[in-house]
């Protein structure tokens, strides 16, 4: 379920905006700027749509679909023209002063100019850490240059939409176009290391194969169609899937539901080994017609502290839950929530809550549940002590 769809009141107060991935984005103009790059060589403008997926229910198969992995990062569209380079979100907004570092690599590109489709993602050791990347969206020029040299951040490449000399290949069907990025990759990102061709597979043995090596730590899998050209701003050649996890939880606390009287969501608890119980996530899909008994029951079991490890605060990045005023439960209730995201020590959005769990003792809710979470993505490239890389036909999939 979503979180309350709640705008952050600080962001419009200092002049920017949240959107629907609750990081900030600055309040620029109603739309974007659609000039070209000064030279106004590129058949491409700035403005141009990047293609979207279709979130579909299981992954389809056939000799016309082709497989990368879902990354969970910010996508880009970067532009270059000489030495003139231009970064744009999916939304259209400027990344620029952002990514300091990934300007700088596509400058240092031996291409005059290119336009490559992307998503941009933070390393933290072996890992991709969603919550580095959501600091770089700072008003603050002098803390995202810190940030960029601490955690400099990666540009994974998954498509080619104007090549090296300047060629749209928009219209080509994307096996066309992969295998124009794969020589792209060769030639230009030998030595920079700021790049990174994200894999591409055909055999749905293959896409397994990154399940279970990866788990839960694969945000998910692309498939696009190999037959189609790029389809702009459309959700009909790419489809994405999500394997949504479920994870048996405490119920530490729960708020009440803004100027009402019964339960607005449960704050969720997990134990770590030495058995402090921290706040890790809320789920608010309480069915309207169940929410005045289960007030009553929670009511009857409040008890501090609630958490004896984290405890909730006031809003953060992955929730939008304005409130810091919640009430401590003693330990007793359990519930089985399904999630698709854990980062940072927490789910990232709100869950959806499934069942109650009676059988369940919540000494059996345990972190160990999304220990995978942490499994090596760097893997897909290679990289770390988990290494996935393979080639899959003579296709590199890999970082060059």
């Amino acid at each position: 379920m979503a979180a309350p769809a709640t705008a952050c009141q600080h962001s419009r107060r200092i002049g920017f905006k949240a959107n629907k991935f609750n990081y900030r984005v600055p309040v620029q103009a109603s739309r974007p700027n659609p000039s070209r790059l000064t030279s106004n060589v590129l058949p491409i403008a700035t403005d141009y749509a990047p293609m979207e997926a279709k979130l579909v229910t299981s992954l389809p198969e056939g000799p016309q679909w082709e497989y990368e992995p879902k990354w969970d990062g910010f996508r880009c569209l970067a532009f270059k023209d000489r030495n003139d380079v231009a970064l744009r979100s999916k939304s259209g907004q400027p990344f620029e002063r952002y990514f300091p570092e990934i300007v700088a690599a596509m400058q240092g590109l031996r291409a005059t100019r290119c336009v490559l489709d992307g998503e941009l993602v933070v390393p933290d050791g072996t890992t991709l850490s969603f919550d580095e990347l959501l600091m770089r969206i700072h008003p603050a020029a002098s803390r995202v240059a810190r940030l960029s040299r601490d955690h400099p951040a990666l540009y994974v490449v998954f498509d080619l939409l104007v090549d090296e000399h300047g060629k749209a290949l928009v219209d080509a069907p994307f096996s066309e176009r992969r295998l124009a990025l794969e020589r792209f990759a060769e030639r230009q990102f030998s030595g920079a290391s700021r790049f990174r061709l994200s894999p591409s597979v055909r055999s749905r043995r293959d896409v397994d194969r990154w399940f279970e090596a990866l788990g839960s730590g694969l945000d998910g899998v692309i498939a696009k169609r190999a037959d189609l050209s790029y389809q702009s701003g459309e959700r009909t050649g790419m489809q994405k899937y999500k394997r949504l996890r479920t994870a048996d939880c405490v119920v530490g606390g729960f708020r009440y539901g803004t100027a009402s009287g019964v339960v607005g969501s449960l704050l969720l608890g997990l134990f770590d080994a030495e058995g402090l119980l921290h706040h890790v996530g809320f789920a608010a899909n309480i069915p309207a017609n169940a929410r005045e008994s289960i007030t009553r029951q929670l009511e009857k079991l409040v008890e501090p502290p609630g958490f004896t490890g984290r405890a909730p605060g006031g809003p953060s990045r992955w929730s939008s839950e304005r409130s810091g005023q919640w009430e401590p439960l003693r330990t007793s209730l359990v519930v089985e929530v399904q999630y698709d995201q854990w980062s940072g020590g927490r789910f990232r959005r709100g869950t959806k809550l499934l069942r109650w769990r009676p059988d369940k003792s919540p000494r059996q809710c345990t972190l160990a549940q999304v220990e995978q979470e942490s499994a090596q993505a760097l893997a897909l490239f290679g990289e770390g002590k988990l290494n996935l890389v393979r080639v899959h036909h003579s296709r590199q999939s890999m970082r060059v």
